[in-house]
Protein backbone atom coordinates (compact mmCIF):
# COMPACT_ATOMS: atom_id res chain seq x y z
CA UNK A 1 0.00 0.00 0.00
CA UNK A 2 1.32 2.95 -0.92
CA UNK A 3 2.46 5.64 1.60
CA UNK A 4 -0.03 8.28 3.12
CA UNK A 5 -0.02 11.76 2.48
CA UNK A 6 -1.03 14.31 5.23
CA UNK A 7 -2.47 17.36 4.80
CA UNK A 8 -2.60 19.64 7.73
CA UNK A 9 -5.74 21.86 7.48
CA UNK A 10 -4.39 24.85 9.11
CA UNK A 11 -6.61 27.35 10.58
CA UNK A 12 -9.53 27.52 8.23
CA UNK A 13 -12.15 30.75 8.03
CA UNK A 14 -14.23 32.45 10.41
CA UNK A 15 -13.06 30.62 13.84
CA UNK A 16 -12.44 33.22 16.41
CA UNK A 17 -8.84 32.81 17.13
CA UNK A 18 -9.50 34.51 20.79
CA UNK A 19 -11.67 31.29 21.94
CA UNK A 20 -9.51 28.23 19.55
CA UNK A 21 -6.36 27.63 18.60
CA UNK A 22 -6.40 29.09 15.32
CA UNK A 23 -3.89 30.71 13.45
CA UNK A 24 -3.96 34.15 11.75
CA UNK A 25 -0.78 36.32 11.52
CA UNK A 26 2.04 34.75 9.22
CA UNK A 27 4.09 34.04 12.40
CA UNK A 28 1.16 32.01 13.97
CA UNK A 29 0.66 29.90 10.73
CA UNK A 30 4.54 29.27 10.38
CA UNK A 31 4.71 28.23 14.02
CA UNK A 32 1.88 25.97 13.75
CA UNK A 33 2.97 24.69 10.45
CA UNK A 34 6.34 23.67 11.63
CA UNK A 35 4.54 21.72 14.51
CA UNK A 36 2.35 19.95 11.58
CA UNK A 37 5.34 19.37 9.49
CA UNK A 38 7.00 17.88 12.47
CA UNK A 39 4.61 15.20 13.35
CA UNK A 40 4.08 14.22 9.33
CA UNK A 41 2.28 16.89 7.56
CA UNK A 42 3.09 17.74 3.75
CA UNK A 43 0.88 19.87 2.96
CA UNK A 44 -0.53 22.85 4.37
CA UNK A 45 -3.77 23.69 3.60
CA UNK A 46 -4.22 27.71 4.26
CA UNK A 47 -6.75 29.98 3.92
CA UNK A 48 -5.99 33.92 4.63
CA UNK A 49 -7.51 35.95 7.57
CA UNK A 50 -7.67 39.54 8.40
CA UNK A 51 -4.59 41.09 10.11
CA UNK A 52 -5.89 43.97 12.01
CA UNK A 53 -6.53 43.89 15.56
CA UNK A 54 -9.59 42.53 16.23
CA UNK A 55 -10.56 41.28 12.57
CA UNK A 56 -8.60 37.56 12.40
CA UNK A 57 -11.93 35.74 12.79
CA UNK A 58 -12.73 37.35 9.19
CA UNK A 59 -11.11 36.15 5.98
CA UNK A 60 -8.89 37.94 3.49
CA UNK A 61 -8.36 38.15 0.05
CA UNK A 62 -5.71 40.25 0.28
CA UNK A 63 -2.81 39.28 -2.13
CA UNK A 64 -0.01 40.83 -0.02
CA UNK A 65 -1.01 39.35 3.08
CA UNK A 66 -1.70 35.45 1.26
CA UNK A 67 1.97 36.14 0.27
CA UNK A 68 3.51 36.55 3.59
CA UNK A 69 1.41 33.70 5.02
CA UNK A 70 2.78 31.25 2.30
CA UNK A 71 6.44 32.65 2.37
CA UNK A 72 6.68 32.18 6.43
CA UNK A 73 5.27 28.36 6.11
CA UNK A 74 7.43 27.79 3.28
CA UNK A 75 10.28 29.32 5.24
CA UNK A 76 9.30 27.67 8.16
CA UNK A 77 8.69 23.81 6.81
CA UNK A 78 11.34 23.38 4.32
CA UNK A 79 9.97 21.43 1.06
CA UNK A 80 6.40 22.20 2.36
CA UNK A 81 3.42 21.69 -0.30
CA UNK A 82 0.93 24.68 0.01
CA UNK A 83 -3.02 24.14 -1.01
CA UNK A 84 -4.50 27.65 -0.99
CA UNK A 85 -8.44 27.50 -0.45
CA UNK A 86 -10.32 29.34 -2.92
CA UNK A 87 -13.81 29.15 -1.38
CA UNK A 88 -16.45 32.48 -1.72
CA UNK A 89 -19.47 32.89 -1.91
CA UNK A 90 -20.82 35.04 -4.97
CA UNK A 91 -19.86 35.19 -8.33
CA UNK A 92 -16.67 37.42 -7.56
CA UNK A 93 -14.17 35.45 -7.97
CA UNK A 94 -10.95 38.18 -8.07
CA UNK A 95 -9.94 37.89 -4.46
CA UNK A 96 -8.83 34.24 -4.72
CA UNK A 97 -7.43 34.52 -8.27
CA UNK A 98 -5.54 37.19 -7.26
CA UNK A 99 -4.39 34.95 -4.52
CA UNK A 100 -3.13 32.38 -6.56
CA UNK A 101 -1.32 34.15 -9.25
CA UNK A 102 0.11 36.03 -6.08
CA UNK A 103 1.17 32.59 -4.40
CA UNK A 104 1.35 29.98 -7.26
CA UNK A 105 0.33 27.40 -4.71
CA UNK A 106 1.40 23.85 -5.69
CA UNK A 107 -2.29 22.81 -4.89
CA UNK A 108 -5.74 24.83 -4.81
CA UNK A 109 -8.91 23.79 -3.59
CA UNK A 110 -11.75 23.82 -6.31
CA UNK A 111 -15.43 24.03 -5.07
CA UNK A 112 -16.97 21.29 -7.06
CA UNK A 113 -20.83 21.99 -6.40
CA UNK A 114 -23.16 23.87 -4.87
CA UNK A 115 -24.55 23.42 -1.72
CA UNK A 116 -27.38 24.98 0.74
CA UNK A 117 -25.01 25.49 3.56
CA UNK A 118 -26.91 25.18 7.09
CA UNK A 119 -26.87 24.15 10.37
CA UNK A 120 -28.61 24.76 13.46
CA UNK A 121 -27.95 25.34 17.35
CA UNK A 122 -29.28 23.33 19.86
CA UNK A 123 -32.20 25.24 20.22
CA UNK A 124 -33.08 24.40 16.23
CA UNK A 125 -32.61 27.87 15.34
CA UNK A 126 -30.39 28.69 12.39
CA UNK A 127 -26.52 28.97 13.52
CA UNK A 128 -26.24 31.55 10.64
CA UNK A 129 -28.85 32.99 8.23
CA UNK A 130 -29.37 29.62 5.73
CA UNK A 131 -27.32 30.50 2.63
CA UNK A 132 -25.92 29.18 -0.80
CA UNK A 133 -22.75 28.21 -1.48
CA UNK A 134 -22.77 28.32 -4.84
CA UNK A 135 -20.36 27.15 -7.34
CA UNK A 136 -22.02 27.03 -10.81
CA UNK A 137 -19.98 25.42 -13.81
CA UNK A 138 -18.74 29.19 -14.64
CA UNK A 139 -17.22 29.68 -11.42
CA UNK A 140 -15.64 26.36 -11.37
CA UNK A 141 -14.11 27.00 -14.97
CA UNK A 142 -12.77 30.72 -13.70
CA UNK A 143 -11.07 29.34 -11.14
CA UNK A 144 -9.63 26.16 -13.13
CA UNK A 145 -8.00 28.18 -15.52
CA UNK A 146 -6.61 30.56 -13.06
CA UNK A 147 -5.07 27.37 -11.77
CA UNK A 148 -4.04 26.46 -14.70
CA UNK A 149 -2.45 29.08 -15.68
CA UNK A 150 0.54 29.02 -12.06
CA UNK A 151 0.30 25.18 -12.58
CA UNK A 152 -1.15 23.90 -9.20
CA UNK A 153 -3.24 20.94 -9.22
CA UNK A 154 -6.72 21.24 -8.82
CA UNK A 155 -8.26 19.79 -5.19
CA UNK A 156 -12.06 19.34 -5.85
CA UNK A 157 -13.97 19.92 -2.78
CA UNK A 158 -17.14 17.33 -3.14
CA UNK A 159 -20.05 18.18 -0.10
CA UNK A 160 -22.10 15.51 -1.72
CA UNK A 161 -22.63 12.35 -3.72
CA UNK A 162 -23.72 14.17 -7.01
CA UNK A 163 -20.71 16.38 -6.67
CA UNK A 164 -18.28 13.56 -6.40
CA UNK A 165 -19.91 12.31 -9.60
CA UNK A 166 -19.95 15.54 -11.30
CA UNK A 167 -15.83 15.41 -10.74
CA UNK A 168 -15.92 12.99 -13.65
CA UNK A 169 -18.03 15.50 -15.70
CA UNK A 170 -15.52 17.92 -15.80
CA UNK A 171 -12.90 15.92 -16.67
CA UNK A 172 -14.73 14.23 -19.93
CA UNK A 173 -16.03 17.43 -20.74
CA UNK A 174 -12.57 18.88 -20.87
CA UNK A 175 -12.92 21.40 -18.26
CA UNK A 176 -10.27 19.55 -16.05
CA UNK A 177 -7.41 17.22 -17.54
CA UNK A 178 -7.14 16.08 -13.64
CA UNK A 179 -9.14 14.60 -10.21
CA UNK A 180 -8.17 14.51 -7.11
CA UNK A 181 -10.64 14.22 -4.66
CA UNK A 182 -11.59 15.48 -0.97
CA UNK A 183 -14.87 14.04 0.06
CA UNK A 184 -15.83 16.55 2.71
CA UNK A 185 -18.14 14.72 5.31
CA UNK A 186 -19.82 16.50 8.64
CA UNK A 187 -21.61 19.66 7.05
CA UNK A 188 -24.89 19.11 8.50
CA UNK A 189 -26.78 20.07 5.15
CA UNK A 190 -23.92 17.62 3.38
CA UNK A 191 -22.52 13.95 3.11
CA UNK A 192 -22.13 12.58 7.21
CA UNK A 193 -19.24 11.34 8.87
CA UNK A 194 -19.77 7.79 8.19
CA UNK A 195 -17.27 5.09 7.61
CA UNK A 196 -19.63 3.01 5.21
CA UNK A 197 -20.62 6.05 3.20
CA UNK A 198 -16.78 6.45 2.39
CA UNK A 199 -15.96 3.13 1.50
CA UNK A 200 -19.26 3.82 -1.28
CA UNK A 201 -17.55 6.95 -2.47
CA UNK A 202 -14.05 5.47 -3.25
CA UNK A 203 -15.86 3.28 -5.71
CA UNK A 204 -17.43 6.44 -7.35
CA UNK A 205 -14.52 8.25 -8.13
CA UNK A 206 -12.09 8.31 -11.44
CA UNK A 207 -10.15 5.05 -11.01
CA UNK A 208 -6.71 5.83 -9.61
CA UNK A 209 -7.23 9.43 -8.73
CA UNK A 210 -6.01 10.74 -5.66
CA UNK A 211 -7.96 10.98 -2.62
CA UNK A 212 -8.43 12.25 0.83
CA UNK A 213 -11.10 13.21 2.98
CA UNK A 214 -12.14 16.76 5.05
CA UNK A 215 -13.91 15.35 8.51
CA UNK A 216 -15.79 17.86 10.76
CA UNK A 217 -17.01 17.14 14.11
CA UNK A 218 -15.34 15.90 17.47
CA UNK A 219 -13.83 12.59 18.76
CA UNK A 220 -16.31 10.47 16.39
CA UNK A 221 -14.56 11.76 13.12
CA UNK A 222 -11.50 9.42 14.18
CA UNK A 223 -13.15 6.28 12.90
CA UNK A 224 -13.69 7.14 9.72
CA UNK A 225 -10.17 8.92 9.26
CA UNK A 226 -8.22 5.30 10.35
CA UNK A 227 -11.22 3.65 7.79
CA UNK A 228 -9.35 6.53 5.30
CA UNK A 229 -5.91 5.19 6.03
CA UNK A 230 -7.39 1.78 5.74
CA UNK A 231 -8.56 2.22 2.02
CA UNK A 232 -5.47 4.07 0.60
CA UNK A 233 -6.32 7.87 0.87
CA UNK A 234 -4.64 10.52 1.98
CA UNK A 235 -5.20 11.79 5.15
CA UNK A 236 -5.91 15.42 6.33
CA UNK A 237 -7.01 16.72 9.46
CA UNK A 238 -6.32 20.08 11.23
CA UNK A 239 -8.10 22.98 13.69
CA UNK A 240 -10.18 23.81 10.43
CA UNK A 241 -11.71 20.67 11.17
CA UNK A 242 -11.83 19.61 14.34
CA UNK A 243 -10.68 20.70 17.43
CA UNK A 244 -10.41 16.98 19.22
CA UNK A 245 -7.98 14.36 19.92
CA UNK A 246 -9.40 10.79 18.94
CA UNK A 247 -9.36 10.51 23.15
CA UNK A 248 -12.11 12.88 23.11
CA UNK A 249 -9.63 15.63 24.62
CA UNK A 250 -9.35 18.91 23.10
CA UNK A 251 -6.34 19.81 20.87
CA UNK A 252 -3.75 22.63 22.08
CA UNK A 253 -3.55 22.90 18.18
CA UNK A 254 -2.34 21.34 14.93
CA UNK A 255 1.11 19.63 15.69
CA UNK A 256 -1.17 16.79 18.19
CA UNK A 257 -3.91 16.34 15.61
CA UNK A 258 -1.01 15.47 13.05
CA UNK A 259 0.33 13.23 15.02
CA UNK A 260 -3.14 11.29 15.86
CA UNK A 261 -3.49 11.18 12.05
CA UNK A 262 0.07 9.84 11.40
CA UNK A 263 -1.10 6.90 13.91
CA UNK A 264 -3.68 5.58 11.77
CA UNK A 265 -1.68 5.30 8.85
CA UNK A 266 0.76 3.59 10.78
CA UNK A 267 -2.15 1.35 12.08
CA UNK A 268 -3.21 0.74 8.49
CA UNK A 269 0.58 -0.56 7.98
CA UNK A 270 1.30 2.57 5.92
CA UNK A 271 4.54 4.95 6.48
CA UNK A 272 3.95 8.24 6.11
CA UNK A 273 5.38 10.42 3.00
CA UNK A 274 8.17 13.36 3.02
CA UNK A 275 7.16 16.20 1.45
CA UNK A 276 9.49 15.55 -1.61
CA UNK A 277 8.28 11.75 -1.95
CA UNK A 278 4.09 13.25 -2.13
CA UNK A 279 5.04 15.66 -4.74
CA UNK A 280 6.48 13.15 -6.97
CA UNK A 281 3.63 10.56 -6.01
CA UNK A 282 0.97 14.07 -6.68
CA UNK A 283 3.33 14.91 -9.85
CA UNK A 284 4.15 18.07 -8.53
CA UNK A 285 6.87 20.16 -9.51
CA UNK A 286 10.06 20.25 -6.97
CA UNK A 287 10.36 22.62 -4.15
Amino acid sequence: MDKAILTCALNGVLTNPNTHPVPVTAAEMAASAREAYDAGASIMHIHFRRQEPGLGHLPSWDPEVALACSDAIREACPGVIINQTTGVVGRDVSGPVACIDRLKPEIAACNAGSLNYLKLKRDNTWAWPPMLFDNTIDKIQEMLDAMVAVGALPEFECFDVGIVRSVALYVRSGMSHTAQYNFVMGVASGMPVDPALLELLVGYKAADAPWQCTLIGRAEIWETHQRAADLGGMLRTGVEDTFYLPSGDRTTGNGPLIEALARCAENAGRSVASPAEAREMLGLRAA
